[in-house]
């Protein structure tokens, strides 16, 4: 993980500067997102369906490139809790992205891609303990990476120059191991600083 944090932070500094030069860089923008939605997929080897609505934070932050373009990376914390017993899923994802956007007045659309990957771990518990500290019969644990790719859409509503109210919707799509992945939209809510 440190050294793909390593190789996106060299790669944007790379493009900043080559963009610098060519005049190309009109500035970058970045800020942070809570977000909620619906998940659900089935984890074949205990039999189990998740689902629910997930509660998480995370940010962004992107260099504009261009008059409509921007390219940057992002990463969240997903927590889809379970059987309301303390049992949970847990993403932990980022990635590379690329967006485009227009203005329309005090709105600016946009659409975009992130390519990444994280991790999920899983603590399920089918019973309850006997007293503190007890061991618990039928408590799974599993923690597995994944790949995944993530299409968005999302709209800014601009709130004055430097300062933008964002609302996105997202679908992240596992690349491997995607039967033990649960998925499904969702929708993200932040403030993004622009310079």
């Amino acid at each position: 993980m440190n050294r793909l944090v390593i190789s996106i932070v060299c790669l944007l500094l790379t493009l900043s500067v080559s963009a610098q030069e060519k005049k190309l860089l009109r500035g970058f923008d970045g800020g942070m997102m809570v977000h909620t939605g619906f998940l659900s997929g089935n984890l074949d080897a205990i039999g189990y369906q998740a689902k629910g609505a997930p509660l998480g934070i995370g940010g962004v932050i992107r260099l504009h490139l261009g008059e409509h373009f921007r390219i940057g990376t992002e990463g969240y914390v997903s927590t889809l809790n379970q059987r309301k017993n303390g049992s949970y899923l847990k993403y932990g994802w980022g990635g590379l992205l690329a967006d485009v956007y227009t203005v329309l007045g005090r709105f600016q659309p946009y659409a975009g891609l992130t390519l990444g990957g994280g991790a999920m771990t899983t603590l399920l518990m089918f019973e309850e303990p006997a007293s503190e500290w007890a061991s618990i019969d039928g408590t799974y644990f599993h923690k597995q990476g994944f790949m995944a790719i993530d299409p968005f859409v999302g709209c800014d509503f601009i709130v004055s120059g430097p300062m933008h109210l964002t609302l996105k919707l997202d679908y992240l799509c596992a690349l491997s191991k995607s039967k033990l992945l649960p998925h499904g939209p969702r929708i993200y809510i932040g403030f993004i600083f622009y310079h």
